[in-house]
């Protein structure tokens, strides 16, 4: 007796099927159950084959979190006769997850209807832990591009972001913004008598101590450059900024930082330039960066270890 040909294509079929790692299925749209699932996803999920009766099961086995995300989305793609993908997490039999990608083809009926579904799920949670895994590299890289090296403070790099988008943000809202830039005095001094070792030293003392100047969230603070660093303070009046400058060199003078070479004192100390501007359309951010650089010089001209302020 022989086999009819359809039978065994059928046979063929299911068996290809069911030796590859993906795990086939087909869903009736009318009645919304599955017509058949692989055997494949109780060695994946650890749910068998007959748990696996209506659409409900699908759903009730996604995340919680995604479920109503993901569940939408089918039905809309369905309903639009649209093949589709989606990733999502299915509970295990367990009580784990595992990250699984539906790949969706829907069968239409001549007047364009959804018939079914029929589709593989591919288990690509090894994919996810190498993605996360690249992702949080990829913070990491992004962290180090905006981090000063030495000190562990924000960079240059970072700095002209963050002024540029609260300069923007003054000059759209009329707030006032200010500037402090800050220089160690007689620094070339203190690395000739005392080392560059300890010079490094001392530039991430500095850094960790002037990070405490400013008193919110949104101040900001960076290494500009050598010894030179720079206190963004949003929203900040000249007045309020001219009493930061002098908290920040009054918080360096009290670390007592032996500077024996130093022409002012023989404690380490700090010359502070501080700037005021609410922007208008016509104002320049590069001028008023280099403005209150030169009121930091200023100070130093003047005699170091003191605050010159200006504001407009």
């Amino acid at each position: 007796m022989h086999t009819p040909p359809a039978e065994t294509d059928n046979t063929i079929y299911k068996t290809l099927l069911e030796s590859t790692k993906a795990i086939p299925w087909k869903i009736d749209w009318a009645s919304k159950q599955f017509a058949y699932i692989g055997p494949q996803i109780e060695q994946v999920l650890g749910w068998s084959q007959d748990s696996w009766k209506t659409v409900d099961d699908w759903v009730n086995r996604i995340h919680e979190d995604e479920r109503e995300r993901i569940f939408n989305f089918c039905v809309e793609r369905s309903l639009q006769g649209e093949d589709h993908e989606a990733d999502y997490r299915a509970l295990t039999k367990t009580g784990d997850y595992v990250w699984i990608r539906d790949v969706v083809h829907v069968v239409r009926t001549p007047s364009g209807e959804p018939e079914a579904l029929i589709g593989f799920m591919f288990d690509i949670s090894e994919r996810k832990k190498t993605e996360e895994q690249l992702l949080i590299m990829q913070k990491k890289l992004e962290e180090f591009s905006y981090k000063d090296g030495l000190t562990g403070v924000a960079n240059r790099r970072m700095f002209d972001t963050v002024l540029e988008r609260e300069w923007l943000e003054a000059r759209q809202n009329q707030h006032p913004l200010s500037l402090i830039m800050i220089d160690i005095d007689y620094f070339k001094q203190f690395n000739d008598f005392y080392g560059h070792l300890q010079g490094d030293q001392v530039l991430k003392q500095v850094a960790n101590t002037l990070t405490q100047a400013g008193v919110r969230a949104k101040d900001f603070f960076a290494r500009f450059g050598g010894e030179e660093f720079a206190l963004i303070l949003p929203e900040t009046s000249a007045l309020s900024a001219s009493k930061i400058a002098e908290r920040c060199r009054n918080l360096v003078f009290k670390e007592q930082i032996p500077h024996a070479k130093s022409e002012v004192s023989h404690i380490l100390t700090i010359s502070v330039g501080a700037g005021s501007i609410t922007p208008q359309q016509n104002d320049d951010l590069k001028s008023f960066v280099e403005s209150v650089d030169a009121l930091m010089y200023e100070a130093k001209r003047s005699g170091r270890n003191r605050t010159v302020v200006n504001n407009r």
